[in-house]
């Protein structure tokens, strides 16, 4: 069997295991309190639709990145966030509930503006005539990853409170482990791309991952918003869904070129997110106003 596909589903595995462990923390008062965050929401869905492709954009222009690697980095900030930004934000203090009904919406907008920011970006760079077609597969597997193991894992902590209680904290150890192994994993199973291509776009895409990571987070606490909102936007917006853009590349419009941003991306994140985590944890936590 390919690397690439041992890796994938190995990744999956783990993750929906990790996701039903985020369920037993979770109730339904948690998502009914998203209602009560519009200000949390806007800033979230404004970032990811409006401030990431311009960002992105701004970064090809001053890099001077040719067309290949400028459409390749806009498919990838026309992603949404990705399943790890979940986790992520779960082991750094985010408010989870607001990372997983942001997945869901973020994707559900991706159907439509991810083809729009990609035709354009070819368009725009490459002059070419290729056609991104509405995606719908990635709704099915947001589906499958992360709202059936949630919604699980929630159905049992409703029947037994003393397991998920008991389990809080085997999961965050689990959930460490999964991060380690998959970044070891993802560094072996990418690491010719890496050394081929990074010294054109390694820094690139290590800006535009740090700029998005820094932005979610500062611009929603400039905001009013308190930490654990401010974390998980900055996760949401920061860990784009790198496999999208990859299958998007290769499957879609039949170019490995165009994954490579992507490729490099997906081990960055596993290297960036936890030393920003880090760097959230020690910061001490101001007071601010309740966010609305």
């Amino acid at each position: 069997m390919d690397s690439t596909v041992i890796v994938t589903r190995f990744l999956f595995g783990a993750l929906a295991l990790v996701m039903f462990g985020l369920g037993l923390s979770l109730s339904p008062a948690d998502f009914k309190r998203l209602f009560k965050h519009p200000k949390a929401v806007a800033i979230a869905l404004a970032l990811q639709v409006i401030g990431l492709p311009l960002a992105c954009y701004a970064i090809i222009v001053g890099f001077g990145l040719p067309p290949v690697f400028a459409v390749g980095l806009m498919l990838l900030a026309a992603s949404p966030g990705g399943i790890s930004a979940n986790l992520f934000s779960h082991l750094f203090g985010g408010n989870v509930a607001m990372n997983i009904s942001l997945t869901a919406v973020n994707t559900l907008l991706s159907i439509v503006t991810l083809p729009l920011i990609a035709n354009w970006a070819i368009g725009h760079f490459a002059q070419g005539g290729q056609v991104v077609p509405l995606q719908t597969r990635k709704l099915v597997e947001v589906i499958a990853i992360v709202l059936v193991p949630v919604a699980l894992g929630m159905f049992v902590a409703s029947r037994r409170p003393g397991f998920a209680a008991r389990m809080e904290k085997p999961t965050k150890i689990f959930s460490g482990v999964v991060l380690a192994v998959v970044t070891v994993l993802a560094i072996a199973n990418e690491w010719k791309t890496i050394t081929t291509t990074f010294a054109q776009i390694g820094v690139p895409v290590l800006l535009f991952n740090l700029l998005s990571l820094f932005a979610g987070y500062y611009l929603s606490r400039a905001a009013g918003l308190d930490k654990p909102l401010a974390t998980a936007i900055s996760y949401e917006i920061g860990i784009h869904n790198s496999t999208l853009a990859i299958f998007i590349a290769v499957s879609v419009l039949g170019s490995f070129q165009l994954a490579l941003p992507a490729a490099i991306y997906s081990v960055v994140m596993y290297i960036t997110a936890p030393l920003f985590g880090w760097l959230l944890l020690r910061r001490p936590t101001p007071v601010t106003a309740p966010a609305r």
